[in-house]
């Protein structure tokens, strides 16, 4: 295997790592306009099933190219780097040819459907030499950032409970993405995976969990609620719904207090510290855009850097959680695929 250091590194430090977004839904919209924020990046070329949308999109965007097919922008040679925000469903297939292509890729969460999926992308990423990441852009946020530093020098003392949830009500249609289980539906896919890759972030891999929810007619999880247990008794309770509003918060609790993530804890400008017989202490943030261009700067980062993948998300952090989805979807029956 090639030495990491050594892979697709970006000599030319003032040169514009171009772009290619792959679909064009309504969280690709709100990414390319982050993606014009950053200034080491131009959004070259966009793709999607019919050449019509591909136009409108670009046009909307300010994105010179639009192709009727993600395999054209693949075989653009001027694209660097892929943002892949296809359904759930797609994302290994158009991953693995965007690797293969020799792109870098950005692949929306979660990062694919199967365990085995996720190694093979993980593994094609350091055979073509190429930087991938899965987009939880949850990771790379500054107040998350703080977090994961106050958690590490011990201010709460040994974390031993996490919360989180993340829930909101929508109409069942079975065509629906969310509702389809051909297109990778369901909460703990769509949803839950946010939870899951914040209580992995602080506690890593569980050893075990146990789940209960409720199944759509089509098959996908409407609603889950995991336990998720840790040595020593650790634990986090999570719970994920595409039936119920649920308050996006979140909560870490050690010996020594706790820190609170109100909503929408998966991007927070907030974060309050409760230190036992102290006052509580508020940071707060503004988000640059909408708040992606922070993991969009990594991914350039690692890009240039000649990484294949980023040290504040690796490869094995995004198969972990993925084991954690397919376990719970296996414990609730849900389908998929």
């Amino acid at each position: 295997m090639k030495d990491q250091a050594s892979l697709g590194a970006v000599t030319d430090r003032d040169a514009r790592l171009r772009w290619g977004v792959i679909a064009t839904g309504k969280i690709a919209s709100v990414v390319t306009e982050d993606l014009h924020r950053v200034d080491e990046v131009e959004v070259l070329a966009v793709s999607s099933r019919s050449q019509a949308r591909a136009t409108e999109f670009a046009e909307r965007h300010r994105i010179p190219r639009a192709y009727d097919d993600y395999r054209r922008l693949l075989a653009d040679p001027d694209i660097d780097v892929v943002y892949i925000a296809t359904p759930h469903s797609q994302h290994h297939e158009v991953a693995k040819a965007a690797l293969i292509a020799g792109k870098h890729v950005l692949c929306e969460k979660p990062f694919t459907l199967t365990v085995a999926e996720a190694e093979d992308l993980a593994a094609l990423a350091r055979i073509h030499g190429r930087f991938l990441m899965e987009a939880m852009w949850t990771r790379f946020n500054p107040l998350i950032q703080q977090l994961r530093t106050l958690v590490a020098d011990g201010v709460l003392g040994q974390v031993h409970t996490i919360s989180a949830d993340f829930g909101f009500a929508h109409r069942y249609d079975p065509t629906h993405r969310l509702w389809d289980p051909a297109q990778g539906g369901g909460a703990l896919l769509d949803l839950g995976v946010y939870p899951i890759s914040f209580a992995h972030m602080l506690l890593g891999e569980p050893i075990g969990l146990e789940a209960h929810g409720a199944l759509a007619p089509s098959g996908v999880d409407a609603d889950t609620g995991l336990l998720l247990r840790y040595p020593d008794g650790g634990h986090a309770v999570l719970r994920c719904s595409l039936r119920a509003a649920l308050d996006a918060r979140a909560g870490i609790s050690g010996p020594l207090g706790r820190i609170d993530l109100p909503e929408l804890f998966f991007r927070p400008t907030e974060l309050i510290v409760r230190i036992t017989g102290e006052e509580p202490v508020t940071h707060s943030i503004e988000l640059d855009g909408a708040g992606y261009t922070y993991q969009l700067r990594e991914v350039c980062r690692g890009i240039r850097a000649g990484e294949v993948e980023s040290p504040q998300l690796t490869h094995a952090e995004s198969i972990a959680v993925q084991r954690t989805l397919v376990a719970a979807m296996e414990t609730v029956g849900a389908r998929v695929g």
